[in-house]
């Protein structure tokens, strides 16, 4: 006997957004038994390529919502700025098992701050800025280096400005007014590294987590991930209970991803991202189970496996400037698996896919990466 809740497959599940992290749902899904549907207002957008159906509107067309939700059985997200409205729309049509809240916190920087400040958690220090008139105070209050970020929005690091002095202050105020929004300014934490925590939640409570994930940053874009993460057990304790405390919280459904800075044997929280994310791509070649099929499975209400991790991965992100040296190896490279997303131009920085490195032996699978990485270039 299934629960009430329970989408099976055969039955259809509804995406918002059409990018990557929405066709690597919808490749698990399929594979599963699903039918796909996905509303993006790009035709041919890279989920629709392996989807059934795609509704070409903007994410806030709530008449496009309103037939994605009469479609669907169950009802997703790829992004975290999906319009709430929508969201509340789905919700109440009892097929958003993540819920409204949850993307509430998240897409807006001061909420999801406040949050992890409220539950004791370590994050950097940060003032609100609202208008021009609070810069200065909040920049003596922060002091030096910080940064400033927008709000809502932004990612990669666009919405965002270092600050190395006071000197900087008319820099600050020029954001504020160009960004016309509600500001953070936060200390700059000097930091050992960062690392995600990948997890996924099911309807019940139930939580399980991926290897922790470690990150390398490059011009604020992500470009390597290696897993296990480079940790000792005490910053691995800490990162999993965070993670778990903050999940409990926002009642978290689905995969969800928080990035930490580690410093020493401390962590302190950065960002949240209540779906999939780019440093849980390993997943998919590296353990048992990966944060796609996690996620269609808890959306679903179906129960989670159990994580093992089978191999060591290292995951490189290949940006637009990267493709035509990429495949010119492919003929002739035999490590690594490649995925490309499907996007109709390659742009510089531009995310278009990436390639996982996995063996036995961090030695060996140094080795790997760095012949590639030599290839590449």
């Amino acid at each position: 006997m299934t629960n009430n809740n329970v989408v099976l497959p055969g039955q259809t599940i509804g995406i918002i957004g059409g990018g990557q992290l929405g066709r690597m749902m919808a490749i698990e899904a399929k594979y599963m038994g699903y039918d796909v549907i996905v509303l993006d207002p790009t035709l041919n957008c890279p989920t629709a390529q392996v989807s059934d159906e795609q509704i070409v509107a903007p994410y806030d067309d709530l008449e496009a919502i309103k037939e994605l939700t009469a479609k669907s059985d169950v009802v997703t997200y790829e992004f975290e700025n999906v319009d709430l409205e929508a969201a509340r729309y789905i919700e109440d049509e009892h097929k958003l098992p993540q819920g409204a809240d949850l993307l509430q916190v998240t897409q807006n920087r001061d909420q999801e701050k406040q949050l992890i400040k409220d539950l004791s958690i370590p994050v950097s220090p940060f003032v609100i800025v609202d208008e021009v008139a609070d810069c200065k105070k909040a920049l003596e209050e922060i002091g030096f280096p910080s940064v400033i970020k927008t709000c809502h929005g932004g990612y990669d690091g666009k919405g965002q400005l270092k600050i190395n002095s006071m000197d900087d202050l008319s820099a600050v105020e020029d954001f504020v007014l160009a960004h016309k929004q509600r500001c953070i300014i936060e200390h700059w934490i000097t930091f050992d590294k960062e690392i995600s925590v990948i997890l996924t939640r099911d309807q019940k409570g139930e939580i399980a987590f991926f290897p922790l994930a470690e990150n390398i940053h490059k011009d604020h874009i992500l470009a390597d991930t290696i897993a296990p993460a480079r940790v000792g057990g005490e910053v691995r304790k800490k990162a999993l209970a965070a993670a778990r405390k903050i999940a409990e919280r926002l009642n978290v459904v689905g995969s969800f991803a928080i990035e930490m800075f580690v410093k020493n044997d401390d962590i302190y929280i950065n960002e949240l991202a209540p779906r999939p994310h780019n440093s849980g791509h390993y997943t998919i070649e590296a353990c048992n189970v990966n944060q796609f099929d996690q996620h269609i499975r808890a959306v679903c209400d179906l129960p989670l496996q159990r994580v093992r991790l089978l191999e060591q991965a290292y995951m490189k992100n290949i940006l637009g400037e990267h493709v035509e040296a990429l495949l010119r190896q492919m003929p002739v490279v035999k490590e690594g698996h490649v995925h490309l997303y499907g996007k109709a131009e390659a742009k510089e920085k531009r995310k278009m896919g990436h390639v996982t490195f996995t063996a036995q032996t961090r030695e060996r699978l140094d080795k790997i990466v760095t012949d590639f990485e030599e290839d590449l270039t």
